[in-house]
């Protein structure tokens, strides 16, 4: 029996290591996933689909092949041409066409290992295609392969998506190009070579599989130690054999004489009585209780470790609850850190150069309209005009709009963080289209006094409301006018209610007071008169965690100042003189003020008032009286 034992022990040991080294060699699971795909399209653009990339889980490892060459194309055959010339000449003007042709033959591009690739947000990528040709890679739900699907457009070139503001990240090379990321289902890739030539055509992805084997380790220990016991088993049994089969030098001894029976009177009792008591209860229920016991160890051994009797409850099926969808953002804090400071580069080497054209490649609207102002004035003279630089540091505020169409605005407070004492700058950033960057509409220095009010997560973003939104205590597009009258009357404008006068700053340097001082320091000689109207910046309102709403106005303010005796004249002087070219004149200067404004408009049914949050003004012109 010791040998049987030992016997099944070994059997049982071979069996479990042997498996447990099974699982980790030829039973092994496999590491990886791949799929390929090899392209013959002639479009500028690829897309790899979020969801194809989504098929298995972890992260995606994706393997570009570059190296594409133009397509082929049928050459039309040339028509005969009447004329007095022979075969094999040719006339000047075909001689110079032809001459031409082989020149723009010769710049013409037939060959290209760039690769570019970018992800980002699935209607951002094909909201960047726009009307192109591409080809769409997605993945077949029965092959689990992926599959490529043409799709037709009008344009036959693309620009590089290289440096967008669409875009969570980029990559460019030559030849092959390796990347490994872990995208949601909700971004997608685009591929392009130089925007001309057809897009990069083999494609491989490899996803990670779980190819760990948790088992393995416990059988192979499970294994030695049943073979630990076999040994023990199979010395045991030799030992006992050995035992019993050895020599035997002793001399048995004979057996004793069995004593005769004693008998003595019992009781007459039952030949088989039922036992009663304790010990009836501790030898006639040994079984049924370990069996009973037996029982409930193995009905607490489940899932939850919770003994139950009786039917498993069944769920109960319950309606699904209906989750309110917001619409995507325009772009995450990430994104919005990396505008702000590709903003504040190009700014600052348009402010260096005094390059009115590099500005306007990142600014718009009364933002730009000052910048284009301040150079001239440096151009003349460099120690006016200086505008802040646009910092590029920490952004307090981020508050991009809810939308995935356009133009998409988004409004952020950026802090200098070289220098803490500077006032922060509030911007606001508008992409017109997908294939635009964002541009400064606004950009309006903080006022520190006041306060600003809560604004919803950058996670989450906010709405976009209209100019006549009638959600606010006041009307949007009504605070312009309302201001600009307040400018001129004071306190005495049927607007001023309207305003929180006493934290204003900028009424202390503009206002209808500071325009008397203007007036009265002017010569007998001369007089000046103010007049404003609005601006041609957009009224931009986003909605803050409370309802209310962040407002932009513009105003230009025109001062005009003119000779009131005969043979009188007017000096001009600083920025006005650089501006207008324009020293002395008798006909009168006029000047034009550019006034940006940021405003906080309570909910409806506050009784709060109004507060200008921040505020940007300078000359953006100046003139001789016509």
């Amino acid at each position: 029996m010791r040998f049987l034992v030992a016997i099944v022990l070994f059997v049982v040991a071979l069996a479990s290591g042997g498996l447990g080294l099974a699982q980790r060699t030829v039973l092994a699971p496999p590491d990886a996933v791949t799929s390929e795909l090899q392209l013959s399209s002639t479009a500028p653009i690829t897309v790899i689909d979020g969801a194809a990339l989504n098929a298995y889980e972890g992260s995606q490892t994706i393997t570009i092949a570059g190296g594409v060459e133009a397509p082929e194309t049928d050459a039309a055959p040339a028509d005969p041409t009447d004329g007095d010339a022979t075969e094999g000449e040719a006339t000047e003007g075909e001689a110079t066409e032809g001459e031409a042709a082989e020149g723009d033959a010769a710049d013409v591009v037939t060959q290209t290992d760039a690769v570019a690739v970018t992800y980002g947000r699935t209607v951002d990528v094909l909201g960047w295609v726009g009307q192109a040709p591409y080809t769409l890679i997605t993945l077949d739900a029965e092959t689990g392969e992926l599959v490529a699907q043409a799709v037709r457009g009008t344009e036959s070139q693309v620009p590089s998506p290289l440096g967008s503001d669409l875009w969570f990240g980029e990559f460019e090379g030559e030849g092959d190009l390796g990347l490994t990321l872990n995208v949601p289902a909700d971004v997608s890739l685009l591929v392009v070579s130089d925007g001309t030539l057809p897009a990069p055509q083999g494609y491989t992805v490899t996803w990670p599989l779980d190819s760990s084997t948790p088992y393995s380790g416990w059988l192979i220990l499970a294994g030695i130690a049943f073979m630990v016991l076999g040994f023990i088993a199979l010395l045991w049994g030799l030992f006992h054999w050995r035992r019993q089969r050895g020599p035997r030098r002793k001399t048995p001894r004979m057996p004793k004489v069995p004593r005769p029976s004693r008998y003595r009177p019992t009781r007459p009792r039952a030949a088989i009585a039922r036992p009663k008591g304790r010990r009836a209860i501790g030898r006639g229920m040994v079984v049924p209780a370990l069996a009973l016991g037996t029982a409930l160890t193995l009905g607490a051994c489940t899932a939850d470790g919770v003994m139950t009797f009786g039917p498993s409850p069944s769920p109960s099926a319950s309606e699904p609850s209906e989750e309110l969808v917001t619409p995507p953002i325009a772009v995450n804090e990430r994104q919005l850190e990396r505008i702000v400071a590709r903003i504040g580069d190009r700014i600052a080497q348009a402010d260096s150069d005094l390059d009115a054209d590099l500005a306007a490649t990142r600014m718009a609207g009364p933002a730009l309209e000052l910048r284009q102002a301040s150079y001239a004035i440096r151009a003349q003279d460099s120690e006016l005009g200086a505008l802040p630089a646009i910092p590029v540091g920490n952004v307090r505020v981020a508050l991009p709009q809810q939308t995935d169409i356009w133009p998409r605005t988004v409004f952020a407070v950026v802090e200098d963080a070289e220098d803490e004492t500077l006032p922060p700058l509030a911007m606001v950033l508008i992409q017109e289209d997908p294939r635009s960057q964002y541009k400064v509409h606004y950009a309006l220095t903080v006022v520190p006094a006041n306060p600003f009010p809560n604004s919803p997560p950058a996670s989450l973003g906010t709405a976009r409301l209209p100019a006549d939104t009638p959600l606010l205590s006041v009307v949007p597009q009504e605070l312009a006018p309302a201001y600009a009258e307040v400018l001129l009357a004071g306190t005495e404008s049927e607007g001023a209610a309207l305003f929180d006068l006493e934290s204003d700053v900028l009424i202390d340097q503009i206002g209808a007071t500071a325009k008397a001082e203007r007036a009265a320091s002017l010569p007998e000689t001369a007089e000046i008169s103010f007049s404003n109207a609005l601006g041609e910046g957009e009224t931009i309102v986003l909605a803050t965690e409370d309802t209310g709403g962040f407002v932009t106005a513009y105003i230009i303010e025109t001062e005009t100042v003119t000779p009131i005796q005969d043979g009188a004249a007017v000096n001009a002087s600083g920025a006005v003189q650089a501006l207008s070219g324009v020293e002395q004149s008798t006909n009168g200067i006029v000047a034009r003020y550019g006034v940006q404004l940021l405003f906080y408009v309570p909910p409806l049914g506050s009784d709060a008032p109004v507060l200008l949050l921040g505020y940007t003004q300078g000359l953006i012109s100046a003139s001789e009286v016509s």
